[in-house]
């Protein structure tokens, strides 16, 4: 299989599938009405690297602005909740914290054919794969520090003095999750896989105690932060489809799954560093990185790891279980969905490994 260039594949914009077109000038003449200074024309592209609510770059003369959008079609439930993307987006730019002016947000169906917000454009740069090509080892060392004091920060919130006390359920996150995914992974099955049909009978007899209740991004990773073009420092994070509040060890340790990832040569595949020289990259040993995120904020999931990147790969591969059900239903945003299909047999192999270790 011939291997995919990942910042290349997902960077930049392309023309929308006609089932995700946008009608530009009925979004145009919306736009003009509710943000101030807006001023067309407009042009609409679809961003690349969206999997599941497709995002769109608005470019106008005067300034640009991103539009993130429920996907058409049977949606299972619970899922692309884009109303709930725009109120932590906005609790959270309220207190400084770094991501996207939030702008506006339709309910209505009829402006661009599902529900739909649009934030501020924000100008820096993605790195989709982990190991950061074309960088430098101070400039990778940097980024990581950012990034561990970027999710620090966002696990510092007490929910309720930002808003957002209401966001979720808060306890027993993880039993919550197991759950819900186990479920999702049910509706959108493709073929059996073994290894988790173990993991949805093992993982809610090995659920860890409940840490202190936090606002959880969901989806924390690299290539869903913009890192500034100046400097290494994190100046949006992006992607709170799955945000509630609930286990901060558990939405660290998501990330954590960088320096584990099965390899994949194919677009399909998720980042890895398995393969890389660390040391020489300047990328720290995972050990030393969720020793910075302890000092930075008291939590520490090191008792229970091997647990938490059970649940985390077992997670994943229902989340691409998820678009390989949109890839059946016609209603993926990816050219590259129907290839994802190939990696959720290794994520749950690796899944029940961890699992094993517990």
């Amino acid at each position: 299989m011939t291997s995919v260039d990942r910042q290349q594949a997902f960077s930049g914009t392309k023309d929308a599938a006609p089932a995700l077109r946008i009608d530009v000038e009925q979004l145009e003449r919306y736009l003009n009405a509710q943000i101030e200074r807006f001023a067309g024309p407009l042009t609409v592209r679809q961003f690349k690297g969206g999997q599941s609510n497709p995002t769109y770059l608005l470019e106008t003369p005067a300034r640009s602005y991103v539009l993130r959008r429920k996907p058409p079609g049977k949606l299972l439930p619970s899922a692309h909740a884009v109303d709930r993307e725009y109120r932590v987006i906005s609790a959270l730019h309220a207190q400084d914290f770094p991501v996207a002016e939030p702008l506006v947000y339709c309910a209505e169906e009829s402006v661009a054919g599902t529900p739909f917000y649009v934030m501020d454009f924000v100008d820096g740069r993605v790195f989709w794969e982990p190991q950061m090509p074309g960088s430098n080892p101070a400039e990778r060392a940097a980024v990581y520090d950012s990034m561990n004091a970027t999710i620090a920060h966002l696990h510092g919130f007490d929910p309720a003095k930002i808003g957002l006390g209401d966001f979720g359920k808060g306890e027993n996150y993880v039993a919550r999750q197991v759950d819900r995914w186990s479920k999702q992974y049910r509706a959108s099955e493709t073929e059996k896989i073994d290894a988790m049909e173990r993991l949805i009978d093992w993982l809610p007899k090995h659920i860890p105690p409940n840490a202190s209740v936090r606002l959880v991004h969901g989806d924390y990773r690299l290539d869903n932060l913009i890192v500034a073009r100046d400097q290494p420092k994190i100046v949006a994070v992006l992607d709170w489809e799955l945000s509630t509040l609930g286990d901060p060890l558990a939405d660290f340790s998501y990330h954590l799954m960088a320096w584990h990832m099965p390899h994949s040569e194919s677009a399909a595949g998720t980042a890895t560093l398995v393969g890389h020289d660390m040391r020489a990259l300047g990328i720290p040993p995972m050990a030393d990185y969720v020793d910075a995120y302890v000092a930075r904020t008291g939590l520490d999931p090191r008792p229970h790891l091997p647990v938490y990147l059970a649940y985390n790969f077992f997670r994943i591969a229902a989340i691409l279980q998820g678009i390989i059900g949109r890839v059946r239903d016609g209603t993926a945003t990816s050219e590259f969905a129907p290839a994802k299909a190939e990696m959720i047999r290794p994520l749950a192999d690796k899944a029940w490994e961890f699992a094993l270790r517990a």
